[in-house]
């Protein structure tokens, strides 16, 4: 091998979900030189940690049926394929990592122009239709949940995990002046917030406080109502960075399915009432969830049939019964893959490091 370090292209942008399993492979490879593709104005300008060179391209999804608004989004895509074609070649980068999403079809393409190996990871149990439409042109296809192996080419799939940051792996300090016995509650939307599930827990709040629980309640930055509730045992904030400190903390969290909030949940044992996003592509958070409902580890309720009342009560449930919340704990636990962002990353240098 060359004694020349490794030049990897991540491109991940939008979401947490994108975003964190990217940096937590990021962080096992600092050996390699490491540089960033995403979107303007998007969430990744500010996760991004500053050591990482940043490139940005114009790109959206097909989420419209076909007319003149799809041909300009296929005109924007071939000027970012040729962009992106452009800085593997000046950069001189020996392969493409990529978490899916809009982002990862530029990337994907312009990488196998030139010849280079591509890895992508799908954290969802339904991969995102990127996955599924260039996961064959993907030199592997690293998934979160067996089950999305169905709908990738057999032969290139292998299940890791969803990597999390390396923070989730050590007991982290609670910033936030909470005492220590109360239970807290934790709501968390993902990284873009859940305006649905803020109004749901805001009417539900003033009981939870009555049987003496905390909430520190992540909000996102699109909620209108943010600063409509205030108690000395509520925190509101937009985004919270020490999200391990914060589940490690808590006694429940109410939570979209994500797939990245339920590794989180699953790793920092945190039981857990999920709320799977109604609208999202191919109802794909309702099988995310699935696997930690059955497992015992969490309680599911979709968004059209929960009522304040409802997640009101449950809550009082399992805040009353430490014995029904220390079994989900356990049962949490045993769906954590600990090691998923070291796995990741021996793929990783597996499929760039034969080529060196």
């Amino acid at each position: 091998m060359s004694n020349t370090p490794i030049r990897l292209l991540i491109a991940a942008s939008g979401t947490g979900g994108h975003l964190f399993p990217a940096i937590a492979l990021a962080q096992q490879l600092p050996d390699y030189q490491i540089e960033w593709l995403g979107v303007p104005n998007r969430v990744e300008k500010e996760l991004i940690p500053d050591q990482y060179p940043f490139h940005t391209i114009v790109v959206e999804g097909f989420q419209q049926s076909f007319g003149l608004g799809t041909v300009k989004i296929f005109g924007r895509l071939t000027v970012a394929i040729a962009q992106v074609r452009r800085l593997l070649k000046a950069r001189k980068f020996d392969g493409v990592f990529t978490t899916g999403g809009y982002i990862a079809w530029p990337a994907i393409v312009a990488a196998r122009l030139l010849g280079l190996p591509v890895i992508i990871h799908e954290s969802n149990a339904i991969p995102g239709k990127v996955t599924r439409w260039l996961s064959p042109l993907c030199s592997k296809a690293a998934i979160g949940f067996e089950a999305a192996s169905q709908y990738l080419p057999k032969g290139k799939t292998i299940c890791v995990g969803t990597p999390v940051r390396s923070s989730f792996q050590e007991s982290q300090k609670l910033e936030l002046a909470i005492p220590d016995d109360v239970p807290l509650i934790v709501v968390v939307g993902g990284s873009q917030g859940a305006v649905a599930v803020n109004q749901l827990v805001r009417q539900c709040a003033p009981t939870w406080f009555e049987a003496g629980a905390w909430i520190v309640h992540l909000t996102g930055q699109n909620d209108p109502d943010t600063a409509t509730l205030e108690h000395p045992q509520y925190i509101h904030l937009p985004f919270y960075h020490n999200m391990a400190g914060l589940l490690q903390r808590a006694n429940l969290a109410i939570s979209r399915a994500g797939a990245g909030t339920l590794t989180e949940l699953a790793i920092t044992k945190t039981p857990a009432i999920l709320i799977p996003y109604p609208f999202a592509a191919e109802d794909h958070q309702a099988y995310n969830a699935a696997s930690f409902v059955e497992a015992g580890a969490a309680l599911v309720f979709p968004q059209v049939e929960l009522t304040p009342q409802l997640l009101e009560t449950e809550v009082l449930n399992l805040l009353n019964s430490p014995q029904q919340l220390q079994a989900m704990t356990q049962k949490a636990g045993t769906l954590a893959v600990t090691d998923s962002a070291q796995r990741l990353a021996a793929l990783v240098r597996q499929q760039l490091e034969a080529k060196n």
